[in-house]
């Protein structure tokens, strides 16, 4: 009997940011003159995001007398050290796990303290004694409860996450296990402007979501998954602790270099998931032109991949925990049923895929 994502509950800060008021900071924060500043424009509206959310209140502004968080100046100096940025992740990092556990838990009909495992994932933060120990503590978890920690591994992190927590079900039938992805990708911001960061500041945003994985029948079930490793696409996907923040490496190749290796697979995904019968995708947001490639290179319609262009287009990219967001779309669609191929990519250039059914 296959284990099941029973529930998925989601949250994100404050009010989403219009995307061309993110880009006024941006000008600012960059230094840009006129012909640099319609560049990013084009940028910004080419991105399919409509809006983001931040913990930062700084992006809703252009005026830097308003800023918060960076340096009341057009220079930002002196740029936040790599430790302010994680005490802002200490700081708010919790209410967002506990708003999207709350939820999950509700929707799962679960409370805390049933819950036998907790595993968290964040390539965006970390400290010890860390966020899941705070969570178990204030949210009334068992003391005993088993965890564990995925930091790091970027945007294909959840599925990882997951293939642990359907291991554990396996392994222990009356497990509970509860899968917290929590992502402040905006507290990163680095301000040269170089073309990495320009694409890396176009498409973050920080979100939250929490997943229920039991034996129970219901939701999604797991099917089977498997992972590939592009190591051509190592240098232009990466992802490094710098000492004004993490550092983004997000080459323009990424969505081609994704495409070719997708192609080279293709043969091993069918002998896998069958993927000339699959009509159903939740191909992870990376940015506009992954999802195209993506689509092309399985020949996969718009409508059966919406749900990743809806998420992307409201919240941006939110590193590990936007999988999540989008799986939600699939567990709450009344009409959906069948097989779903969930696709993660990230530094490496990995691909983490997972087949799921209604």
């Amino acid at each position: 009997m296959n284990n099941h994502l029973v529930s998925i509950g989601t949250s994100n800060p404050g009010q989403g940011i219009p995307q061309m008021t993110i880009s006024d900071f941006m000008k600012i924060a960059h230094g840009l003159d006129e012909r640099e500043s319609r560049v990013l424009n084009f940028v910004y509206k080419q991105s399919g995001i409509v809006k983001r959310y931040s913990v930062l209140e700084d992006f809703k502004h252009n005026d830097p007398q308003n800023f918060v968080f960076f340096p009341k100046n057009k220079e930002l100096h002196p740029f936040p050290s790599t430790k302010r940025r994680m005490e802002v992740f200490q700081a708010h990092g919790f209410d967002l796990a506990k708003n999207a556990i709350t939820e999950c838990l509700k929707n799962g009909m679960a409370y805390p303290n049933e819950i036998t495992h907790l595993i968290l994932v964040s390539c965006t933060g970390m400290f010890a004694p860390g966020l899941e120990l705070r969570i178990i503590h204030e949210m009334g978890f068992p003391t005993d409860i088993e965890r564990y920690a995925i930091h790091f591994m970027g945007c294909y992190a959840a599925f990882n996450a997951l293939k642990l927590a359907d291991k554990i079900c396996t392994a222990s039938p009356q497990a509970k296990v509860l899968v917290v992805s929590v992502e402040l990708c905006t507290i990163h911001f680095q301000k040269d402007y170089t073309e990495d960061n320009l694409l890396a500041n176009a498409i973050f945003g920080d979100g939250a979501a929490a997943a229920l994985v039991t034996k129970a029948p219901t939701g999604l079930r797991i099917k089977k998954y498997d992972s590939q490793v592009f190591k051509n696409g190592e240098q232009d996907m990466a992802w490094s602790i710098g000492d004004f923040g993490f550092e983004m490496r997000l080459s323009k190749y990424v969505p081609e270099l994704l495409h070719k290796g997708l192609n080279q697979i293709e043969n091993h995904l069918e002998r896998i998931f069958q993927l000339s019968e699959i009509r159903n995708f939740a191909i992870h947001p990376g940015g506009k032109q992954i999802l195209q490639k993506v689509e092309e290179a399985f020949g996969i319609q718009w409508d059966n991949n919406s749900f990743s262009h809806d998420i992307l287009k409201s919240y941006g990219n939110m590193s590990s925990a936007t999988i999540l967001f989008v799986l939600k779309k699939w567990l709450e669609a009344d009409e959906a049923s069948g097989p779903i191929l969930a696709m993660g990519f990230g530094p490496g250039l990995t691909l983490e895929t997972m087949l799921l059914e209604k």
